[in-house]
């Protein structure tokens, strides 16, 4: 019996050994293997495969310095966002295979990393201790640098396309050449009409020029070009009044051969200054711009005969209500994309919409829509204010596409070739007298693109004008830009998201980290029903109850002869004691259903977030529970 006792623990202690050995060698085995699963609605742990891309195509070395001031004072709600941006980067430096290097400094107050922080432009924020607290990142490869200077929870569905586009901008050698074509003075050339009758020189640039040339290198491209630059990566055409086929062809072979095209078009430019100057009155074909012959071809057309109007995103009210002068803002805007999710607000002036079904081949997203409670209205209307801009207004109850991306394999809208030049035979004509030039030879037609391409096009050009999109004020002589709206934003971010690398564009916004729970607020709007009649009821006697002692009041406020006073009778008087009384015992009725209110709802929120935190173990424990009797049950059976 003493043997079989030894034997037995000699067993036991081999098969511990055993085990332990086996686990040993299979987490040094397993550990040279990653694999994460993220089962999480949305996948915001995961990276998107644009981020990937980028990443992978690294030559050299990105460094990431991450600035977070840790310590006590630190609000907890940035304490936890700070720990999901660590997170994040390690995705980002595990997906770069070591290209991507992280560090990490504590800016405390008059440190080192401080001084870092600064020199890297790295904002600091004002607590309420008067300690300045940092969170913020600098992206930077050899000379090139780019500075998030605050990071931000209301951003956080936009950090990793944050992260992704400063690396690919610090990862270019060179700037991106945008081209700039318009029948706009966009480059300060040109008069307008106040200046010609006051004798002054050139105007100046617009705001968006002088913005765009702060990170792009900007070449001007004739509204008559038969050939655009191959250098140009993108493209952006500002109100193509007049545009002939021939440039629309040029257009078109620039998107074949992979060109970027932002394209603003509009059935009414309101500060079109030819428009002024060719017809005082405006009329209903002045002021117009369309790339004709490219929209159709992909599928779509505008109708230039009408501008939208919106009751629902209408500016003013009243009087000075111009609904088609549009605010959009929240659900006019796309929250899924980065370009549009954080813009705010754009100034939407006299625009069309577009209509149609795109092409095959083609994808469209719609980056900016009106609301369902607008209709198209005449141009000749269209500037009016107050009662007659609304008059005879039905609405289409159907979203307008405003602002649209087009994308995939494009093909050309000239199928039969080049068009022909009308004014060939003028320009042979002048060149007469002059030296005889040898004619190119025609370059080959491309029929399709070979990869994937992106369009975008706006049914408005008055939204990049400076007298809609910022307000210039002058300080102390100095020339100060205030954005009114987010229409420079916009453009902007649409120009570096086409320029910078091609998986740029499709990196889409991660979904949020915070998710609340819509099933306590559609069981606590449910809890509220209950509680409104009573709360009506209780509200409406304390209301009509006011009412009559307002009228005792006012009875004794209108004798004449302010020498006497009005007497109540003491039946009177015992009225009015019992109107106070009834006044003071409805509010604390009102005071303590609208906390059992609270209160109701805080515990079914309460017991909500128990069941869900506490379901799982309590269910693993119950069934740990059941096993465990079923094996006792066994043994002694």
């Amino acid at each position: 019996m003493r043997n079989k006792g030894i034997q037995t623990l000699l067993y036991s202690t081999a098969g511990v050994i055993g085990l332990a050995i086996i686990l040993i060698a299979a987490n040094y085995l397993l550990s040279t293997v990653r694999g994460r699963v993220d089962l999480t609605e949305g996948k915001v742990f995961t990276l998107s495969e644009g981020t990937r891309a980028i990443l992978a195509k690294l030559e050299s070395p990105v460094t990431i310095r991450f600035y977070y001031t840790q310590g006590e004072a630190a609000p907890v709600a940035l304490k936890t966002y700070a720990q999901r941006v660590e997170d994040l980067l390690s995705e980002f430096r595990a997906a770069s295979s070591g290209k991507v290097l992280v560090e990490k400094y504590n800016p405390l107050p008059d440190s080192d990393a401080e001084e870092a922080a600064n020199l890297d432009a790295i904002e600091g924020q004002q607590l309420n201790t008067g300690e300045k607290f940092y969170l913020g990142l600098s992206v930077g490869q050899l000379d090139d640098k780019v500075a998030i200077p605050v990071l931000t929870p209301e951003r956080e569905r936009l950090l990793e396309y944050d992260l992704t586009r400063a690396v690919a901008r610090v990862s270019t050698v060179k700037k991106p050449i945008v081209g700039v074509m318009s029948a706009m003075p966009v480059f300060g050339r040109g008069l307008s009409p106040l200046a010609m009758q006051e004798r002054k020189g050139l105007t100046e640039p617009w705001v968006l020029i002088a913005e765009l040339k702060r990170d792009f290198e900007l070449k001007e491209v004739s509204l008559t070009a038969q050939k655009i630059d191959p250098e140009i990566k993108v493209l952006l055409v500002i109100h193509p009044r007049d545009i002939s086929d021939v440039t629309q062809y040029a257009i078109d072979q620039f998107i074949m051969r992979g060109g970027k095209l932002i394209a603003f078009m509009d059935p009414y430019m309101y500060f079109d200054q030819q428009r002024d100057m060719q017809n005082p009155l405006g009329g209903t074909q002045a002021g117009q711009s369309s790339l004709y012959t490219l929209l159709k071809a992909w599928g779509l057309e505008m109708d230039m005969s009408k501008v939208i109007a919106d009751l629902t995103y209408a500016s003013g009210a009243g009087p000075r209500l111009l609904p088609t002068l549009l605010n959009l803002t929240g659900s006019a805007l796309n929250a899924e994309d980065p370009i549009t999710s954080q813009v705010g607000t754009l100034l939407y002036a006299f625009g069309g919409s577009f209509k149609g079904k795109p092409a095959e081949g083609l994808k469209m997203t719609v980056l900016a829509k009106s609301s369902a409670n607008n209709m198209p209205v005449d141009l000749i209307i269209a500037t009016l204010n107050g009662e007659p801009s609304t008059r005879g207004f039905q609405p289409t109850n159907v979203e307008q596409p405003l602002a649209i991306r087009l994308s995939g394999k494009f093909k050309t809208a000239y199928p039969q070739g080049k068009p022909e030049d009308p004014f060939a035979d003028h320009n042979k004509a002048q060149e007469k007298g002059a030296e005889a030039k040898k004619p190119e030879a025609p370059e080959p037609q491309i029929k399709e693109s070979k990869e994937e391409n992106t369009v975008v096009l706006v049914a408005d050009a008055d939204m990049l004008t400076d007298s809609a999109a910022v307000d210039i004020q002058d300080i102390f002589g100095q020339r100060v830009i205030v954005p009114r709206n987010g229409n420079l934003n916009l453009t902007q971010s649409l120009v570096e998201q086409l320029a910078s690398d091609q998986n740029l564009i499709g990196l889409r916004s991660r979904a949020a980290f915070t998710r609340p729970l819509t099933v306590v607020q559609t069981m606590v709007a449910k809890a509220q029903e209950a509680y409104l009649g009573k709360i009506k009821a209780l509200e409406d006697d304390l209301q009509e109850t006011q009412k009559k002692l307002e009228d005792i009041q006012k009875r004794r406020g209108d004798v004449k002869d302010k020498s006497t006073s009005v007497v109540l009778t003491p039946e009177q008087q015992l009225e009015v004691d019992n109107f106070r009384k009834r006044a003071v015992q409805t509010r604390k009725e009102l005071k303590e259903l609208r906390r059992n209110l609270r209160h109701d709802a805080d515990t079914l929120e309460f017991w909500t977030k128990v069941v869900n935190i506490g379901a799982i173990p309590l269910a693993i424990i119950v069934m740990g529970m059941l096993i465990g009797l079923a094996r006792r049950n066994k043994v002694a059976a």
